[in-house]
C-alpha cells in the first residue's frame, strides 16, 4: 500500500509541472492568439514620458504617422546590437512620416545619457522610469517593438529587430 502511494506521488510531482507548462503555452500562445483573430488590431494605449532633454512626448502626439516604439536598456545585449540598425532606418524614413520612439525600462538617466551619447541615437529616448507604461504594454523581456498606425499595434516583434524586418514594417506604415 505505502509503495503504491509513493508511487502515485511520484508520478502527480511529473504531471503537475507538465499540466502548468501546458497551460502556460496554451495562454502564452494559443489563447492570445485566439483572442487577437477575433478582436482585430490592439488599439495603442495612450502613454506620456520625458525624454532625456525633460520634453514631454505622449503617443498622441504623433498621430497620422507609423510610430516604431522600442522597449529597451542599456544592459540588454540585443537591445545594443538593434540600436544602430533603428538608427539607421529612422534616418531613412523620418522624412516619409515614421516616427520612432525608445522606451528605455526602468534605467537612471545618466546610464541611458551616456549610451546615447556613445551611439550617437537621434531619436527620442523616453524614460519609464517606474515602468508603468512597460507594464501597461505587457512588456516582460527587452527589447520589444511595436509598430503603431493610426492608433492600433499594427505588428509587435519580441527579441532583436533584423534590418529586413524592421524596414519591412516601416514600409507598410509609411503615410502617403
Amino acid at each position: 500500500m505505502a509503495k503504491s502511494i509513493k508511487s502515485g506521488l511520484k508520478k502527480s510531482g511529473y504531471l503537475i509541472p507538465l499540466v502548468l507548462i501546458s497551460y502556460f503555452v496554451y495562454i502564452h500562445f494559443f489563447h492570445d492568439a485566439e483572442n487577437n483573430q477575433t478582436k482585430g488590431a490592439a488599439i495603442a494605449p495612450e502613454f506620456t514620458l520625458k525624454d532625456l532633454d525633460g520634453n514631454i512626448h505622449s503617443l498622441s502626439d504623433y498621430s497620422g504617422s507609423g510610430v516604431v516604439v522600442n522597449f529597451w536598456a542599456t544592459y540588454c545585449p540585443p537591445c545594443q546590437k538593434e540600436m544602430p540598425t533603428i538608427e539607421k532606418a529612422y534616418q531613412e524614413f523620418q522624412d516619409q512620416g515614421i516616427e520612432v520612439l525608445a522606451i528605455n525600462v526602468g534605467e537612471p538617466a545618466l546610464f541611458v545619457h551616456s549610451f546615447i551619447s556613445k551611439n550617437n541615437v537621434s531619436f527620442p529616448i523616453l524614460l519609464d522610469r517606474d515602468e508603468q507604461v512597460s507594464k501597461t504594454y505587457g512588456v516582460l523581456n527587452l527589447p520589444i517593438t511595436l509598430f503603431i498606425k493610426d492608433g492600433e499595434i499594427m505588428e509587435e516583434i519580441n527579441g532583436e529587430l533584423t534590418e529586413q524586418t524592421l524596414r519591412d514594417n516601416m514600409e507598410k506604415m509609411i503615410t502617403k
